[in-house]
């Protein structure tokens, strides 16, 4: 592994105080102080960045922000943006979709425009908000596309849904042990997998049909489900989260052990392909490469039997990268302070340095984008 490189980039607030409106007079509470943000990363992980000609989306439903991971010369920069706990992501080349705590926001790609974002000549997309659907508070975690149809997980409905204007969000399927809709996160359906444009498999924390029944069995209670079928696909498994389709093969993140896991999908069989200092969720693939999300354990955190609990002092937050050929670490990027916990990972091809216009700022008020006149 490469000698790591120090870089800090900004501040992440630490949260806002909400005050009460009764008493005209009374001093609102201070704001907590700007956390700030430091990571390091290895030559090697810069180094891939630059190689693919990509960048990486980065949530982190923790600390309320939307990273985007961009390589630099030698280091990285990476640019912060505020959103209410932002979890699964959803991304191509004109199109980013954040499922938050209680919305889905969509944003646009403007490309003519990035080029004259300071430092001018510098970016090559400029993701801007063009919408965004309220969802309520359902839970939702992974999200995927099917051409312009969106998918969403709702964990606390235990459902797969899509979106219509009209709804909050429309039910289209369950496990078939799930007995009935209802807001109880009753197995803590959290992953998809799309196979051809279409989802086909969910992992969950459990098999049970109660309120937060799955919390009773976390060390290995997880199984990963064929929605066409219904039938298991394989359980046993240790916290899973993340299921892809990559390559003709079903690969998984054990958050419980922090390993990526090869399913063959046929037998049910799984083996583990690398353990990781961290808490695995997230996880994007290019070629060979695997990207995955690490995240440190709250101490507040109930998790008694679970493999990785036994390592709590040592994880890391971060992203790894992973050569599946050899099975072996080939780059890290680490979050030393502000961001603990990862939700999702996603890779920008051909985007090298994307903005993302926030809410912050007044630029979002002054740009417009309009069709040819």
């Amino acid at each position: 592994m490469d000698a790591l490189e120090t870089l800090a980039a900004g501040t992440i607030a630490g949260g806002t105080a909400a005050g009460h409106f009764a008493e005209r007079r009374r001093t609102p509470p201070a704001l907590p102080a700007p956390v700030e943000f430091r990571y390091t990363q290895t030559d090697s992980f810069v180094a891939l960045l630059h190689e693919l000609r990509s960048s990486l989306f980065v949530s982190t439903y923790q600390a309320n922000k939307l990273l985007a991971v961009r390589a630099s010369g030698r280091g990285l920069s990476t640019l912060v943006r505020t959103f209410e706990r932002p979890m699964g992501l959803a991304v191509d080349g004109s199109r980013l979709t954040l499922g938050t705590q209680k919305e889905v926001w969509f944003l646009r790609n403007a490309p003519d425009i990035a080029p004259r974002i300071e430092p001018a000549g510098t970016h090559d997309a400029c993701f801007l908000p063009r919408a965004s659907h309220v969802t309520g508070d359902i839970g939702i975690h992974e999200i995927a596309r099917s051409g312009d149809e969106l998918w969403l997980v709702s964990t606390r409905f235990s459902c797969l849904a899509t979106l219509s204007p009209e709804y909050s969000f429309v039910p289209r399927w369950r496990p078939p042990f799930i007995s009935a809709l209802t807001a109880e996160d009753r197995c803590h359906l959290n992953g998809l997998a799309m196979v051809a444009g279409k989802p086909q498999f969910v992992s969950a924390l459990g098999t049970t049909d109660t309120r937060d029944g799955w919390r009773a069995d976390k060390p290995q209670g997880g199984c990963i489900i064929d929605v066409a079928s219904g039938e298991f696909v394989t359980r046993g498994l240790s916290m899973p989260h993340s299921p892809r389709w990559h390559d003709g093969q079903l690969w998984v993140l054990q958050s419980g052990t922090g390993s990526l896991s090869l399913v063959d999908h046929a037998t049910g069989h799984h083996e583990t392909v690398i353990e990781l200092p961290g808490f695995t969720r997230g996880l994007a693939f290019v070629g060979p490469i695997a990207l995955i999300g690490l995240s440190k354990i709250r101490p507040t955190s109930a998790m008694d039997g679970v493999p990785i609990a036994d390592r709590q002092v040592t994880l890391k937050c971060g992203v790894a990268a992973v050569d599946l050929r050899s099975g072996r670490l080939v780059g890290l990027l680490e979050f030393q302070t502000a961001v603990e916990e990862i939700f999702d990972v996603q890779l920008l091809p051909g985007i090298r340095f994307p903005e993302v216009m926030g809410f912050q700022k007044e630029s979002l008020h002054h740009t417009f984008i309009i069709p040819p006149t």
